[in-house]
């Protein structure tokens, strides 16, 4: 038979960049685990690298904070909300804080900084702002130890509610994740961004329960409080760990809704943009 006779038609692939709504592809993240875990190793050795006082760092800061609180707020106009002591009402706020505020700094700015990364190979870029997450949980538990030292110091007691602590720490990391995602994606094309998070923070600090009670607010500015995440965060870990108890479950019922839909909304936004980022960074 004559070759040039036969017809044979080659397969034919055609590639389209994808548009509209992109799968998330979370499994990935798994087959790139150990890529992770050397983007949170790195950004733990790079941060205390050449410091004196190194991981003490995380300690320093919360506690000036809550000496500053005391002398201003719980001295000079004597706060006492629900009988316990302000400085331990106080730190207790910032360990979730902390937490959240070093997440969404590191985790907006993540894709900028590592931008030569990006460029050159192919890897899920979900992996960068979660490493700056991840890596956060060091600096939380050095905080924790010292906010226990504080309890026993006061002699308080710990309940049960302690298994509830998990959660919460999911749930801030939901949080910072969430707005980061959308912040670092957003900054690889519009660099002012990263002017605008420090701003942010501080605004967002002052929004939130960290150095007052909630039940200071009266309905209905108490259920639009409610809206902000980080109010069911923090409060719920005062009734993990000081058995403060009113309001946690409305707060929590709200901010768990509020954190899908920020975590969520993040992840497809930040998928979306992830085929330009290599182009524009």
């Amino acid at each position: 038979m004559d070759s040039q006779s036969v017809n044979v038609e080659s397969p034919l692939t055609v590639v389209r960049p994808s548009s509209g709504w992109v799968p998330l592809k979370i499994a990935d993240l798994w087959t790139y685990r150990e890529l992770l875990y050397f983007l949170v190793w790195k950004d733990i050795k790079v941060r205390y690298k050449q410091t004196t006082l190194g991981i003490f760092w995380a300690v320093i800061q919360p506690v000036l904070v809550t000496i500053a609180f005391t002398i201003f707020l719980g001295k000079l106009t004597n706060l006492s909300p629900n009988g316990l002591p302000y400085p331990l009402f106080v730190f207790c706020g910032l360990l979730p804080w902390q937490l959240f505020s070093y997440v969404l700094s590191n985790a907006s700015n993540s894709l900028v900084v590592n931008e030569s990364l990006i460029s050159k190979v192919y890897f899920p870029r979900l992996l960068i702002p979660l490493s700056a997450a991840l890596s956060g949980l060091i600096d939380f538990a050095v905080t924790f130890l010292v906010l226990l030292g504080m309890i026993v110091y006061y002699d308080l007691t710990l309940s049960l509610t302690l298994f509830a602590m998990p959660l919460l720490l999911i749930l801030t990391l939901a949080i910072a994740v969430g707005v980061g995602l959308w912040l670092s994606a957003l900054n690889v094309e519009y660099r002012d961004v990263r002017y605008t998070v420090p701003f942010i923070t501080q605004l967002w600090f002052f929004l939130s329960p960290v150095i007052f009670p909630s039940n200071l607010l009266s309905e209905p500015g108490r259920t639009w409080y409610a809206l902000n995440p980080l109010v069911g965060v923090i409060e719920g870990f005062r009734w993990v760990l000081l058995g403060q108890s009113e309001g946690v479950v409305f707060f929590l019922a709200t901010s768990i809704p509020v954190t899908a839909i920020i975590l969520i909304g993040g992840l497809y936004y930040f998928r979306r943009m992830e085929r330009r980022f290599a182009d524009i960074v």
